[in-house]
């Protein structure tokens, strides 16, 4: 999964959403993986109906980060966050969902 990162489709939600939740159990990387590609799309294509639901993505993201051992070539949860910060930080509507 980790070599397909880059190819979720963000979108999809409705079968992203119920996937990553079945994962995080056991695979907490995977999850994070299908998360990260609701949060990006959300966020890359300014989807402001989602922010609220990227953000309690994102909250699951970092609750998550602690059973991942190895990132491998996916960035760290705080490093994810910076670099969220950095592109768009200045999508007030999302942050203000950011705990």
């Amino acid at each position: 999964m980790e070599e397909h990162a880059g190819a979720w489709d963000g979108n999809r939600y409705e079968s992203l959403t119920p996937a990553a939740d079945a994962l995080e159990a056991r695979h907490p990387l995977a999850a994070t993986i299908l998360r990260r590609a609701m949060i990006d799309y959300a966020l890359d294509n300014a989807k402001s109906t989602r922010y609220r639901h990227a953000a309690r993505h994102l909250a699951e993201c970092e609750s998550l980060a602690a059973a991942i051992v190895d990132f491998g070539a996916l960035a760290p949860h705080k490093a994810y966050v910076a670099a969220l910060k950095s592109k768009h930080g200045r999508k007030a509507g999302f942050w203000e969902h950011v705990r």
